[in-house]
């Protein structure tokens, strides 16, 4: 799995771009104690879009298992919030 994640990072610049032309809203639900993928990745998507509704919770990559509940609200309220 490690290993074919290196093949999405040369795509990074192509995403990005489209991010910035298309702008679609976007929720970032985050474990500020990932070890994975830090919190400076969820920061980066406010560069490129307007519209982000951002949540940093204190849990660590497993961020469903740990706090389930809250984000499945945030889910339900994001996408009403965009139909």
């Amino acid at each position: 799995m490690a290993y074919d994640y290196m093949t999405n990072i040369p795509l990074y610049p192509q995403w990005q771009e489209s991010f910035r032309e298309h702008q679609p809203p976007a929720l970032i639900v985050w474990g500020a104690n990932d070890y994975i993928f830090p919190t400076s990745g969820a920061h980066q998507y406010e560069r490129d879009l307007d519209n982000v509704e951002k949540h940093l919770l204190d849990t660590g990559h497993f961020v469903l298992e740990e706090d389930l509940d809250f984000v499945a609200k945030q889910m339900r309220q994001f996408v009403n919030s965009i139909q």
